[in-house]
């Protein structure tokens, strides 16, 4: 093979990403200018429905990749580790990364927050106490929580994309397959081709990357205009400074132990990243991010597990913003938060926010259910509705970092990464 055609998906990968960042910009560009131009018209109201459609076409498609990837790059992970106990081994080791990585973010949103007061400081009218928040209620309990993990029916969690319970009956077929052996083989094979098959989709999918960050980032803006970005300034800004931390906290553990390597990993997932960002979903990542992952050098099994798993588990930058928003919400309202209620809360977020991965909004729901337990209004919900997407943004990204740095950091554990 000749260096020549080794170079060229190098580049296209990097024009790909100048895409992703142009039709970023572009966005915030038109979105303004619309903004400004049609305020409060039915034609902005129009304009905001295209561009939610053309995104929406994005989100689908790659949730329609997810379920059937997950579960044949799992499926052949599992065959091709051969045992139960390199599974065990494995999903013990990324559990470890994830609740320390978990209560980190959770611990740092807790500190950052009450050292800069973001709330306190507010220049806006805050909603009345019985407001509103138009949000599903969906108490956290156990009951749900297992009906998150466990599923009744394999099609139906495909069909519903639930990745947890689509990774718990994968680790069944696939222990199954491997301690079958032989007979199992050509099913293993099938699936193998799947997955390659499913990547080769994601390659499609992607050229229309940048249509989907376009609108995502235009609908936004369209919306609310820049100015939302002065009047919440203060808080977006210290939101993104605690995820710079975060994102430098897991880099500096992850150069501990890949050492030099964090930086080609991080060259690699460039673009899953901005993906992320662009359309403040971390899901719409997940195809590109198992595709560089692997192009990285981490071990193609590792990543099947640890990937789906970390989507369940691991969402580093959503634990940091449950943690920011609920005492931001406290303090807006002048509820002083003694430290022992603090730590409750970041116990209670701890197990209630990975039981509810699969609803939309997911964390604003696990929001909601937190400020009525510690009785602060739940109205105050309605101050961050508007810039949720922005917040959004950050945190998809942060959640995408941290899960490339779990896989890469276990395959090293397992000495698996070429």
């Amino acid at each position: 093979m000749t260096t020549h055609t080794h170079h060229h998906p190098a580049q296209a990968r990097n024009r790909q990403t100048l895409y992703v960042a142009i039709a970023l910009l572009l966005g915030i560009v038109v979105g303004e200018i619309l903004h400004l131009k049609l305020a409060d018209t039915e034609s902005l109201k129009q304009f905001i429905s295209i561009f939610s459609v053309l995104t929406d076409i994005f989100l689908r498609l790659i949730k329609m990749i997810i379920s059937p990837l997950v579960f044949a790059t799992l499926v052949v992970g599992m065959a091709k580790m051969g045992d139960i106990n390199t599974v065990g081994r494995i999903g013990i080791k990324a559990m470890l990364w994830f609740f320390s990585a978990s209560i980190t973010s959770l611990l740092l949103g807790m500190l950052l927050v009450n050292i800069l007061q973001p709330g306190s400081s507010l220049h806006i009218a805050l909603p009345a106490i019985g407001a509103e928040t138009g949000l599903v209620k969906t108490e956290p309990s156990l009951s749900n929580f297992t009906a998150h993990i466990f599923p009744t029916s394999i099609v139906e969690a495909m069909a519903k994309n639930e990745i947890l319970q689509i990774v718990v009956f994968s680790m069944f077929f696939g222990i199954a397959c491997a301690s079958i052996g032989e007979l199992a083989r050509p099913t293993v094979k099938l699936l193998d081709s799947l997955a390659h098959i499913m990547l080769k989709v994601t390659g499609y999918v992607m050229h229309y990357a940048p249509v989907a960050v376009f609108s995502a980032m235009a609908s936004v803006i369209t919306q609310h205009g820049i100015d939302i970005l002065w009047s919440y300034g203060k808080f977006i800004g210290e939101f993104y400074l605690g995820l710079v931390l975060l994102c430098c906290l897991l880099g500096s553990v992850g150069f501990l132990f890949l050492g030099q390597r964090v930086l080609s990993l991080l060259r690699h997932i460039r673009e899953p990243m901005l993906l992320a960002f662009g359309t403040a979903s971390s899901e719409s990542a997940y195809p590109k991010l198992l595709q560089q992952l692997e192009r990285f050098g981490c071990d193609e099994k590792v990543c099947g597990l640890v990937l789906p798993l970390g989507y369940s588990f691991n969402l580093d930058g959503s634990m940091m913003y449950m943690t920011f928003a609920v005492l931001f919400i406290a303090q807006a309202y002048g509820i002083d938060m003694p430290l022992a209620d603090q730590l409750v809360m970041l116990l209670v977020l701890l197990f209630t926010s990975k039981g509810v991965a699969g609803v939309p909004r997911a964390s604003l729901i696990v929001i909601a259910a937190t400020l009525s337990m510690f009785h602060i209004p739940e109205a105050g919900l309605l101050l961050l509705l508007g810039i949720d997407q922005i917040l959004d943004m950050g945190r998809s990204a942060t959640n995408v970092l941290g899960n490339s740095m779990a896989a890469a950091v276990v395959s090293r554990w397992e000495k698996a990464l070429r």
